[in-house]
């Protein structure tokens, strides 16, 4: 069984100067803007923190089951987005760092990723211990259910919007221990608070079906109405410096005119289209490319470099936003064996469709002009839903911590062994006590290596630029 009593190392680098090194082929005007937004909250610090994190990981104990990692496991790299057949999936959706290695990295991320979300939100010390320990019992269960599947059957598994619904449903039928919990520590009677928390099952319920029917309507026209402008009849992507900065402008600090810039682009277009299948090639030769920019995304992404490409099919009425992503080394490769991909991008890429049920049909990679760049493409907006965990209660944590819990779970058995991952995770809650002290001493450091990064800004050792 794996050791709960982690501490750090003796010899355990700076976060800063860990941090810094990242930086180091980053955009500079970006740098500011990344930091700024780790410097948020210990939760926001701790999604940008993955490098810190792979460190301390790499001095861990572990059973020498490997899986296909995502490498940044955090709860806030799940959400739903739309399947190849337009149906709504919840399933992880960052792979930027996935790297195969042991199967434990990925659930202490995610488990201490729910016990800093939840002290983030003001939880009890011992609803943050529940919802931790639910993610990593639902990863158990969910494991030894795989493991007794047909490998197909594995394979085929997702997490439908309709299967999303009975999770919620299946907590208001059972609420068992969380309606207890409640009314013991609101002094109430049992039943009260089970009726208070079905109720607030079903105000999830409500606003999740609302947020799916939004989440419909986001794609490529959605994206042309809030992201361009018309200028001379056509359209092109509208400036929003710092956070959307179009070639047209980004053209001139590079030193290249726009017209160079834009062949620049088009090359990469058709490199591109050679990763994928020769119909998805097929289907993006009736595209043109229209407009490009850079855009800032994420926290612990910002400062690479990141694109949306507006390409025209039929007409101006025909749109596909594509997102361009620029992939490094995995944090993991620090410690781990180096991936055996020829390129960054390809390894994301690879990672992805071993571990995600339902992959974008345009996910492909390319090598930069650079030398040192490469970059994975995908579809922007693609019916993208994320969830809002700073607004999350105790109960509806809960249930985002049993979803989470299965995912990862289902990519871990697509690309490792759930036979035995389930075996030794065993059937009783030993293992989900032990994760979930790990994350209870983790979310401690992680605190730690917050303070000493903002004291870093406050005495202007590091830059940060904040409300971007």
């Amino acid at each position: 069984m794996i050791s709960a009593g982690w501490e750090p190392a003796a010899n355990r680098p700076s976060p800063v100067e860990l941090l810094v090194e990242q930086n180091r082929t980053r955009e500079p005007d970006l740098i500011p803007v990344r930091h700024g937004r780790m410097l948020a909250s210990p939760f926001t610090f701790y999604r940008g923190a993955a490098k810190i994190m792979a460190t301390d990981l790499a001095n861990t104990q572990t059973a020498g089951l490997q899986v296909q990692l995502c490498g940044d496991a955090h709860l806030s790299n799940f959400g739903g987005f739309g399947s190849p057949e337009r149906q709504l999936v919840f399933d992880l959706n960052d792979f930027d760092e996935t790297l195969p290695g042991p199967f434990e990295y990925d659930l202490r991320r995610l488990a201490t990723s729910f016990t800093i979300a939840a002290r983030n939100n003001n939880f009890t010390p011992n609803d943050t211990r529940a919802i931790t320990r639910e993610s990593v019992k639902a990863y158990r269960q969910a494991m030894v259910e795989f493991a007794s599947m047909r490998t197909l059957d594995i394979w085929y598994a997702h997490m439908s919007e309709r299967d999303f619904n009975a999770v919620l449903l299946a907590a208001r039928k059972d609420l068992g221990a969380i309606g207890e919990a409640h009314g013991k520590r609101k002094g109430g009677k049992k039943a009260k608070a089970a009726k208070q928390a079905r109720a607030e099952i079903d105000r999830t319920i409500e606003a999740t079906t609302k947020a799916f029917r939004k989440a419909r309507k986001r794609d490529s026209s959605q994206a042309l109405a809030r992201l361009t402008e018309v200028v001379d009849g056509r359209y092109r992507i509208a400036s929003q410096p710092p956070a959307i900065m179009p070639l047209r402008e980004l053209s001139e600090a590079w030193g290249l005119s726009t017209d160079d810039s834009l062949h620049h682009v088009e090359s990469q277009f058709s490199a591109y289209q050679t990763s994928l299948s020769a119909d998805r090639r097929h289907l993006l030769e009736r595209y043109t490319i229209v407009d490009v920019a850079r855009k800032v995304v994420g926290v612990g992404s910002v400062g690479t470099r990141a694109f949306i490409v507006l390409l025209q099919g039929r007409d101006i009425g025909d749109p596909l936003f594509l997102q361009v992503k620029e992939a490094t080394r995995s944090v993991l490769e620090d410690h781990l064996p180096k991936t055996r991909f020829h390129t960054p991008g390809q390894r994301v890429v690879e990672g992805q469709r071993l571990m995600q049920a339902a992959p974008d049909i345009f996910l492909g990679w390319t090598k930069g002009v650079q030398e040192d760049r490469f970059y994975y493409w995908r579809q922007l907006r693609d019916m993208k839903v994320s969830a809002e965990v700073e607004t999350m209660t105790p109960l509806r944590m809960t249930i985002y911590a049993r979803l989470c819990g299965w995912t990862l779970a289902h990519a871990h058995a697509r690309s490792g062994d759930p036979v035995a991952i389930s075996e030794y995770v065993g059937a009783d809650e030993d293992f989900d006590s032990s994760i979930a002290a790990f994350a209870e001493r983790y979310a401690d450091q992680n605190l730690r290596d917050y303070e000493t990064f903002a004291e870093a800004v406050a005495d202007g050792r590091i830059e940060a630029k904040t409300g971007v």
